[in-house]
């Protein structure tokens, strides 16, 4: 999963910039590989990325609960207690 995030992103920020370099030449052919860039790197390797990074992670220890906020009220006690 890590090598085809990291393609995606390769081969995004390749389409980019070859966008850019032919885009003086064939505006219309620039906007698709930029766009086509764009695209693979914000709708593709995020998504992939995030859900390589999240996965086995509970995402009750990240959410805004009582027992979350509670938890951060007496940790916050306990810190200001030792200055």
């Amino acid at each position: 999963m890590k090598y085809i995030v990291l393609l995606v992103l390769l081969a995004s920020a390749t389409s980019i910039i070859y966008g850019f370099n032919i885009k003086e030449e064939n505006p219309k052919g620039g906007n698709k590989f930029i766009g086509a860039g764009t695209v693979g790197l914000f709708l593709v390797a995020m998504p992939l990325f995030l859900i390589k990074e999240s996965k086995g992670k509970d995402m009750k220890d990240y959410m805004l609960t009582r027992e979350n906020i509670k938890k951060m009220q007496e940790k916050e006690e306990k810190n200001a207690e030792n200055q």
